[in-house]
């Protein structure tokens, strides 16, 4: 069961929120792509009282290293940012692996939709909801906001950088758009944009059945979300967030501290090596004399 608080909104409006305890797992699951409307159905959940987890609320929670591992499970073939099929892990994410991944969510949305047909397996009581663009106004928007940064002439280096340092951002996100799109480069995953779009969906309708899937419309407001969960509908409009504004302020934010931690982070190992050198060197010429 789950406990059961209230908090309000900026407005005054209360809401109730789940705490789920240890072990009950996820109890919705967004089937969409990034960019279609992941930051809007992120904010309906928490307004009905869901604790849901979408990447732009704090990069810094993100678990990018069980990201990248789940990666390499569920599509072997994924590459790193030098290109070299470096395996960190071998076989799909297990319900206890995805337990400690998600423990304090029950809802999951853009960063775990990837993994939505397997996420819906291991978790067969969870609703899932299909998200879907249309492809031709969907794609020129991932490809912009999303590929154009973690593919421009400098991103490799950044990447490889802070992969030294076991910061593996860039390379969880490179191997979920490779995996996703059964690619090993940039034009390979252009190339095979609408074939990798068709299948991920396809394959969500084929793992989930009509009785635990709901085909919901950006734009239909809450009636059919809230019936779908069996909740009331709230007495405050739709949340209609903008995406692209979010992602725009995070990328830049995230494109600045990584620069930063490249450029920070080998010099502050540097200087530590180099104080260390400097002191085993005194040691022994102390000893010396």
């Amino acid at each position: 069961m789950s406990q059961i608080t209230s908090t309000s909104l900026d407005d005054g409006t209360k809401m109730s929120r789940h705490q789920p305890e240890k072990g009950e797992g996820l109890e919705i699951i967004t089937a969409s792509m990034f960019r279609m409307g992941t930051s809007s159905m992120s904010e309906a959940f928490k307004i009905l009282g869901y604790n849901p987890h979408h990447g732009l609320d704090d990069s810094r929670k993100i678990p990018w290293v069980q990201i990248e591992e789940a990666a390499e499970g569920k599509w072997p073939s994924t590459s790193d940012a030098s290109g070299v099929r470096r395996r960190r892990r071998s076989g799909k994410y297990t319900r206890q692996e995805w337990d400690a991944v998600w423990h304090e969510y029950d809802a999951v949305t853009d960063i775990a939709a990837p993994f939505a047909a397997d996420l819906a397996t291991l978790y067969p009581s969870a609703k899932v909801i299909v998200v879907q663009r249309d492809f031709y106004s969907w794609w020129p928007s991932f490809l912009n906001v999303n590929l154009g940064w973690r593919f421009f002439w400098g991103a490799e280096l950044i990447t490889t950088v802070l992969g030294v340092f076991n910061m593996r951002a860039g390379h969880a996100v490179r191997k979920l758009y490779f995996g996703l799109f059964q690619a090993h480069s940039i034009d390979e995953l252009q190339a095979n944009a609408r074939r990798g779009y068709e299948d991920y969906f396809a394959e969500i309708r084929r793992v989930v059945p009509d009785s635990r899937r709901l085909e919901y419309k950006l734009g239909s407001g809450w009636e059919p979300l809230c019936k779908f969960l069996g909740k009331e509908v709230p007495e405050v409009p739709f949340p209609g967030v903008n995406d692209g504004a979010e992602l725009e302020t995070w990328r830049f934010n995230a494109f600045v501290d990584a620069i930063m931690q490249t450029l920070i982070i080998p010099l502050l190992y540097g200087t530590g090596v180099v104080a260390v050198l400097y002191l085993c060197w005194s040691l022994y010429a102390s000893a010396m004399r």
